[in-house]
């Protein structure tokens, strides 16, 4: 993007009647044969794995004609749980293909997610490995609509293998019902605050094609290029960083299939080693790179930075300049959008701003009525969908109308985070207008941790918000009453941890604990989450530490 202004003005994007990413983006560029798509290194780094598109087309057709065999059809829907592997995006690939709809999920799902997951979207599959086999099988006798199990990478006596189905199957396609624009394409589950996940549904083009603006304006991405963005399959991040825009960019995408911690030193190497072009991740990663001598590493064909998930650092943007002579240029948008504000190379970077808002979609601060507001004054961040519907923006929150409610008033459809926007239009983030927590880029809602905390004999109440952390951004810290015969200690709070690790999820867990008599409350009886949240800032500001 030259210039800003002009195609902020200027943007549009043109919605076919018909559309299907595989199709009309890989398979395209599968024309070329040659064409790099995916590369993919192991735990230590190395063996890379590489796959043209023309290798991607083969066999994402394989996996057509194999849930065709099944019985699948157009519109089931079908939980995945993989690491990040080729065969994620072989799978990913096939089911859009064929106008199935996918369920990506972290692999830190537990067996009530999955349950969950798959009655509440009424799936009739679901695709993992041997890891993730167990947890489906103690699942499997609460799904109700639950058919084919499909493990990929092994194989277990209850499973169909997915390599020798994929041996069996042809790459010739026949009948195959075109999808339409409006077709559903996939099902994301996100975070609330006073229930269990949403299901976000995204249509065929209004997300497999509006993440243009993500690769090609923010992530600055050409043909050539070699994107690596670090983020699970299972978050939406993904589909904003390693598989949509990309891919229409015609640019190749790194993963790293791996479950161990972050490893700073390493994730530098594989840059250096592959000469990886554009790297994206979250704050909590660049964090943790420039406590490193950035000197030590041969970055020459990295040109091209970019950071989202939770609000970028200044000094972390220096520390990285500094040490990189890359500029990190942050980015905002959610699973139910795709890029809304961001810097470009063609804007001046304010540190700390989260940019201006993406060509295509309207955004702007309201307050509570949904009137815009002034220069300067904070409100929530709200995308305008009328009189048009910007492309890109969810569909629904599918069957709860109750969410669809509560998030558009009048003309806008509003996000959940406050911001306020300066003169020169950049936007400016402060925090959640809800009680979710993001931390280390993940987005975690206090109910699940609360509900979790209260199975244990030793909890009477719990509130759950976030609470400062240099690394992190925010933790996890519930607020815990005590039943009647039991006393605090150490003991204690890792039984508490331990307990929300293993009935929601590891990345969720209380990583403080504080017992207290009483919570505070509204006169109805409601949490005051918000004053707890602002006891933990204060103690951060009283004395820079919590």
């Amino acid at each position: 993007m030259q210039n800003y202004l002009e195609e902020y003005e200027n943007f549009q994007l043109d919605v076919p009647e018909f559309y299907n990413f595989g199709f009309d983006v890989t398979d395209k560029w599968a024309e070329d044969r040659t064409k790099l798509a995916l590369i993919t290194v192991d735990e230590s780094g190395e063996n890379a794995d590489q796959r043209s598109f023309w290798d991607l087309k083969q066999q994402s057709d394989r996996f057509v004609n194999v849930l065709k065999d099944l019985g699948v059809s157009k519109g089931d829907r079908v939980f995945i749980m993989l690491g990040q592997t080729p065969d994620w995006y072989i799978v990913m690939l096939g089911m859009m293909k064929l106008g199935v709809v996918p369920m990506p999920a972290t692999t830190l799902c537990t067996t009530n997610d999955i349950v969950y997951r798959v009655n509440m979207a009424e799936a009739n599959v679901v695709i993992t490995d041997m890891a993730g086999s167990a947890k489906v099988e103690e699942a499997a006798p609460d799904c109700l609509t639950l058919e084919h199990l499909i493990m990929v990478g092994d194989s277990k006596r209850g499973w169909i293998s997915y390599e020798d189905r994929m041996a069996e199957s042809s790459s010739q396609l026949t009948d195959i019902e075109p999808t339409r624009s409006d077709d559903p394409l996939i099902i994301y589950f996100t975070s609330g605050t006073v229930g269990y996940p949403k299901m976000v549904l995204h249509t065929q083009a209004s997300y497999g094609i509006a993440h243009v603006t993500t690769a090609r304006l923010w992530h600055d991405l050409k043909s050539t290029d070699l994107q690596w963005t670090i983020t699970d399959t299972g978050w939406a991040k993904t589909a904003f960083g390693k598989l949509f825009g990309q891919w229409i960019q015609g640019a190749a995408i790194l993963q790293q299939n791996t479950s161990a911690r972050f490893d700073p030193s390493q994730t530098l190497e594989i840059i250096s080693r592959f000469g990886v072009t554009s790297f994206c991740a979250p704050p909590t990663v660049y964090r943790m790179m420039v406590l490193l001598d950035l000197s030590e590493y041969d970055l020459g064909n990295l040109r091209h930075c970019t950071g989202a998930g939770e609000p970028l650092n200044p000094e972390v943007m220096k520390e990285w300049e500094e040490g990189t002579g890359m500029t990190i240029y942050d980015g905002y948008g959610q699973t139910e959008t795709v890029l809304l504000v961001a810097n470009y190379r063609s804007i001046p970077v304010k540190p700390g701003s989260m940019g201006k808002p993406t060509p295509g979609a309207e955004v702007a601060i309201v307050d509570e009525d949904g009137e815009v507001l002034a220069p300067g004054e904070e409100g929530q961040i709200a995308v305008k969908v009328k009189p048009d519907r910007p492309v890109g923006l969810f569909r629904e929150y599918w069957k709860d109308q109750d969410a669809m409610a509560s998030s558009f008033q009048g003309d806008w459809y509003l996000t959940g985070d406050k911001a306020s926007m300066d003169e020169d239009g950049y936007f400016w983030f402060i925090g959640r207008a809800d009680d979710v927590i993001i931390s280390a880029g993940y987005r975690i809602g206090p109910f699940e941790v609360e509900s979790a905390l209260i199975e244990h004999p030793a909890v009477a109440e719990s509130a759950v918000v976030a609470s400062p952390d240099p690394v992190r951004g925010d933790v996890v810290k519930a607020f815990v009453v005590l039943a009647p015969g039991y006393v605090k200690s150490d003991e204690l709070v890792v039984s508490l941890q331990d307990l929300v690790k293993t009935s929601t999820a590891p990345y969720k867990y209380p990583r403080k604990v504080e017992f207290v008599i009483d919570l505070p409350k509204t006169i109805s009886g409601k949490i005051r989450r918000i004053e707890l949240r602002e006891r933990e800032l204060a103690a951060v500001d009283g004395d820079g530490d919590n």
